[in-house]
């Protein structure tokens, strides 16, 4: 699925100095794995990350150049791949769960497009603005994003684990 994401996004993934497109694939894959847990048994303990999760992937965002519009559209090609890549189950489900499945599903992107969104602002709002200290705080580095892809990684591991046992 990522791979899909990847290629309906295009030229907007290519390598940039703050982002190379092994860290895009990286941080797509993470939004993907919380995505899949936030469907399943787990969601009540999998939300608060994936809230954290959209809003970092909105400072990337803000990093790798993309204006706010594309940010959102970004999000709703993720929306378009789940729907496209769960129909089938959906429609093998029964009428009344396909539809609350659905539902769920959109209001857990709408949820990631508002956070992206903070995140993309609150990124770009910091750069413009100096801090007490009178420098701006910095776009976030690739190695700042690799760390957080694995704490969240490490975050849902744990939780998926207590669960298994």
């Amino acid at each position: 699925m990522v791979s899909r994401w990847i290629e309906w996004l295009g030229e907007r993934v290519t390598g940039t100095p703050a982002a190379s497109r092994e860290l895009v694939h990286s941080e797509f894959t993470m939004i993907i794995d919380v995505f899949s847990a936030l469907v399943g048994p787990l969601r009540r303990e999998v939300r608060p990350i994936w809230a954290r999760v959209a809003e970092r992937y909105g400072r990337h965002a803000a990093a790798r150049g993309l204006a706010a519009g594309e940010v959102v559209e970004e999000m709703q090609y993720l929306r378009e791949l789940l729907i496209r890549h769960l129909a089938p189950a959906i429609a093998a489900l029964r009428p009344r769960q396909g539809m609350a499945l659905l539902l769920r599903l959109n209001r857990l992107v709408d949820k990631g497009v508002a956070m992206a969104v903070v995140g993309y602002t609150d990124t770009m709002v910091s750069t413009l603005i100096p801090s007490e200290d009178g420098d701006a705080d910095p776009l976030p580095n690739g190695d700042e994003v690799q760390a957080w892809v694995a704490g969240f990684r490490a975050e849902l591991e744990t939780i998926l684990k207590a669960n298994r046992a």
